[in-house]
């Protein structure tokens, strides 16, 4: 009995630490560069609808264009980071998901909102693609599902803040002041970049992004993740217009539950991937982030709206942290660049379609009914989640 519990302590001593010095570094320019991001993530669209006085699209453009930028930048940004190296790319990052944001203490215009979204977009694609596959370096892979669970919480603890705190402020400090917390934020964590280690290791051939989109062990993860951020985009774009006016409150209670249940969603399916495998995950995130969606739909009733984006919010961290983790073990660390930015742009594309498409959807069937037909389409991705059953583990 002694040796068989000598035995069980040298082995948990054994396993390496997940938490290091450049680790912890790497957590100040995520909390910088999210606390940016989910500030205004809600807030640019409320901005933009109001300048336009109301009328049009300006609130699904505005996000639209957001998502679009970042997608674009997050194919671009393997070869920008191999070229320059994973420091400069994220303090560029930061730069421009920082520095414009001032811009919207100063003009209001549709032109102006536009083109403050396109560069910001390029900023965060810089961040977490740059800074996405630096991060994956840092964790051993023996403890990779925790590892990320806990990056995801590190992220998802400014969403969780920043998000609703963004809808709430508005009513409170208006636009302008809320522009320049969020330049701040992103901007301030400059300082921590230096510190952290250029390029991550990397072992084995490299696999490029045109590659990765034609290898079925990577898409079919990225497609099925992409399903749940279509209705990412919709929730934190159109929940605060889809909801009555008379209940501002329960937007902003509902955006706070939604980042509360998917940070803790991930961090439960990290530890659970790591000792069962993540891929049993995909299919109960899909069916549930489904669910909550159609019950969203029904506007009117608050206690639907909470209870609809809560559902949506666990079974978005589920699906969060399985596909992620499934794509990393499919790759040596030399994919790892393309790993990050395939699954970043399956998320901002997600949000961006979503986001476009919603607000077309809308004006012409009400809110009620493009939130059910949301939930429809992202219940085709069960058939790419039941495929991708069996590949499991294998490399691409």
């Amino acid at each position: 009995m002694t040796r068989m519990i000598n035995s069980q302590t040298q082995s948990a001593g054994s396993r390496p630490p997940l938490v290091t010095r450049p680790l912890l570094l790497r957590f100040v320019s995520i909390i910088g560069a999210s606390t940016s991001f989910y500030l205004l993530l809600s807030v640019v669209p409320l901005y933009a609808q109001a300048s336009s006085g109301g009328h049009g699209n300006a609130a699904g453009l505005a996000t639209g264009t957001l998502m679009l930028a970042t997608v674009g930048g997050e194919l671009a940004t393997p070869w920008f980071a191999a070229r320059f190296g994973y420091r400069l790319a994220l303090v560029a990052g930061l730069v421009l998901l920082g520095a414009p944001a001032l811009a919207l203490t100063a003009s209001g215009s549709t032109a102006s909102i536009t083109a403050v979204c396109v560069l910001r977009g390029l900023g965060f694609a810089l961040t977490v693609v740059a800074g996405g596959a630096m991060t994956a370096s840092l964790i051993p892979p023996e403890r990779r599902g925790e590892g990320l669970a806990l990056v995801g919480i590190v992220s998802g603890v400014p969403s969780l803040v920043a998000l609703p705190l963004g809808v709430w402020l508005v009513a409170h400090v208006g636009y302008g002041p809320i522009g320049i917390a969020g330049a701040v934020a992103a901007l301030a964590a400059i300082a921590s970049v230096p510190g952290l280690p250029d390029r991550e290791p990397t072992s084995g051939r490299s696999i490029g992004v045109l590659a990765g989109l034609r290898t079925a062990a990577l898409l079919r993860p990225a497609v099925i993740f992409s399903a749940t951020t279509l209705a990412a985009g919709i929730i934190v774009t159109f929940l605060p217009l889809a909801v009555p006016s008379a209940s501002p409150g329960v937007v902003a209670g509902a955006l706070f539950v939604q980042s509360a249940a998917s940070t803790v969603a991930r961090w439960g399916a990290g530890r659970y991937g790591d000792r069962h495998g993540p891929a049993s995950l995909v299919l109960p995130g899909l069916a549930v982030s489904a669910a909550g969606t159609l019950l969203t739909s029904l506007t009117h009733s608050p206690v639907a709206v909470v209870v609809g984006v809560a559902l949506f919010g666990v079974g978005f961290g589920l699906t969060q942290n399985a596909t992620l983790t499934l794509m990393y073990a499919r790759v040596p660390a030399s994919g790892y660049g393309t790993v990050s930015a395939l699954w970043n742009f399956a998320y901002d594309a997600g949000m961006g379609v979503g986001a476009v498409g919603f607000g077309v959807l809308a004006g012409r069937t009400g809110y009620a009914l493009a939130f059910t037909l949301t939930a429809a389409l992202m219940l085709t991705a069960l058939a790419p989640a039941w495929r991708d059953r069996p590949t499991t583990g294998s490399r691409a």
